[in-house]
């Protein structure tokens, strides 16, 4: 009998799990023929067709529930997240992520903090206007880290990386240090003792932030270098134990930054990075390749997955059940938040576009010029995975929202990624095409290229004398003090070409553009 149980219990879990994959191998072909609509993007497909599938689950259902499958926010943030983290930092381009680092650690840093802070204030003070209230400090912070967290995946497939590097580079690298901060931010508050919320409370989330950030970061890129080390000592090829070793060390990076309670996220992000910068360069052709796609596929599925989630869970008539809001107040609530993300953006994107520009004055790279600012503000814009599923970790216990107030917040987080997405999603090309219609490599931005002496010369020598190495040094500093963003990325390459790559694998800079 309990042999017959177990299959029971087993068959029930089959049919949900068959019949969601079915929904999304269905999304992926309706997806393939939108792929070049004007007004569609992936996204958007990922969250009609969810809302479809919820319509038909709760007419079948006689009303009793809108999906097929129950959210986990552990099990996302365990499987799905990690493959689209890992996937990001793989792909990205290391060699403008690291000459626009600055710029992106503005925008996907400090930009969160200033963010988050508008939000939680303007929460905190307008939320109460609408007859909603009951929400704890706690609360309120972690609507802030919610709500900062963007999604520039609608944004990202209309860009091109050849036409518009700089674009790119900076859209693509703020989205995802978005993500890490805003998920480190977040796990930060949930340390916070909301009893002592004072000045000192304010340094101490601060601390921890660091803390957490600089540690995830060492950790993430401990594992990259080890991985690249391996790859780089062993002799005997194989594509499959190639492949499985990277993916499993990007996992267990991962599970080792949770396990000791740092921000995984961050930590298989820097992993990602460095693997791609100097372990992908260890590895036979094929291993290249396949990892290259491989990555991309595991990303995709989960992004598909979260976005077709969202779609059917907006009609969880449960959640709304347990609103006790009017239909206006809601509304108000809705439109608030909405203000507050508009709000929030712009405080940030122009005040850091021309900070940026001021530090990159003298160094012959391209400026932001305000069509990238107006683009950049616009991708920040959408929210998608990440707010979900913070919302209902903050939210939920186990995907069930255990009172009215938790409820109206899930319902309002699903509400404003459905909004963003769909709306400011589709409005994304027409937007594009029209602030840069005749973008063509190379045409409207370019770098400072550095001579092979730049690439070469150590900051300081042991074969030339004091005198020398201190006029080298004086040189540095000054270059420094004049041109900050171009000064550090050139140091990175010089200290990159003399001692990693050697060390851990990859062509010289000077031999090969990085990837």
């Amino acid at each position: 009998m309990e042999t017959y149980s177990n299959l029971g219990g087993i068959e029930e879990n089959v049919v949900p799990l068959t019949i969601f994959v079915a929904v999304l191998c269905f999304c992926l072909v309706v997806c393939h023929f939108f792929r070049e609509n004007r007004w569609i993007n992936e996204s958007i497909t990922a969250l009609l067709i969810g809302c479809v599938s919820g319509i038909v689950i709760l007419l079948a259902s006689k009303g009793k529930s809108s999906h097929i499958l129950r959210f986990d926010e552990q099990i996302f943030f365990n499987y799905p997240l990690p493959a689209i983290i890992f996937n990001a930092g793989f792909q990205v381009k290391k060699k403008r992520f690291f000459h626009n680092f600055v710029t992106i650690m503005l925008f996907g840093v400090i930009g969160v903090f200033i963010s988050s802070t508008i939000i939680t204030a303007g929460s905190w003070l307008l939320f109460p206007k609408f007859g909603f209230g009951g929400l704890t400090p706690r609360g309120y912070l972690g609507i802030g880290a919610i709500f900062s967290s963007t999604d520039t995946v609608c944004t990202l497939q209309i860009l091109h990386q050849d036409e518009t590097p700089l674009l790119y580079s900076l859209v693509f690298g703020e989205g995802v240090v978005n993500d890490a901060t805003s998920v480190v931010l977040f796990n930060a508050i949930q340390k916070i003792d909301m009893n002592k919320v004072d000045g000192v409370g304010a340094v101490r989330l601060l601390g921890d932030f660091l803390y957490l950030f600089s540690t995830s970061t060492s950790l993430g890129v401990a594992a990259g270098l080890l991985t690249a080390y391996v790859f780089k000592g062993v002799q005997r090829r194989s594509t499959i134990r190639e492949i499985a070793l990277m993916v499993l060390m990007a996992y267990l990076s991962y599970m080792l930054a949770e396990l000791f309670k740092l921000s995984g996220i961050l930590t298989v992000f820097f992993a990602g990075i460095f693997m791609s910068h100097y372990a992908w360069h260890n590895i036979t052709d094929s291993s290249r390749i396949t990892t290259k796609h491989v990555f991309a596929m595991m990303s995709y599925i989960a992004e598909m997955f979260i976005f077709l989630y969202v779609g059917m869970d907006a009609l969880d008539l449960a959640k709304w059940k347990m609103n006790k809001l009017s239909v206006w107040n809601l509304f108000g609530l809705y439109s608030t938040v909405m203000f507050l993300l508009l709000l929030g953006r712009a405080a940030f994107v122009f005040p850091l576009s021309a900070l940026s520009n001021y530090m990159n004055r003298s160094s012959g790279s391209s400026s932001i010029n305000w069509k990238y600012q107006v683009i950049i503000f616009w991708a920040g814009l959408m929210r998608g995975a990440v707010s979900i599923a913070l919302a209902f970790k903050q939210f939920t216990y186990y995907g069930v929202p255990l009172d009215p107030i938790n409820a109206t917040m899930v319902t309002t987080v699903v509400i404003i990624v459905l909004f963003t997405t769909m709306v400011f999603g589709a409005l994304s090309k027409p937007l594009v095409n029209h602030l840069v219609p005749d973008a063509t490599p190379n045409s409207l931005e370019h770098e400072p290229s550095l001579t092979l002496d730049d690439l070469s010369l150590p900051l300081l020598s042991m074969e030339e004398s004091a005198e020398s190495n201190f006029l080298r040094a004086k040189q540095s500093i000054s270059m420094l003090l004049e041109r900050p963003v171009h000064t550090i990325h050139t140091f990175w390459r010089r200290f990159d070409d003399r001692y990693m790559r050697p060390l851990f694998g990859g062509p010289q800079s000077s031999q090969s553009t990085l990837p």
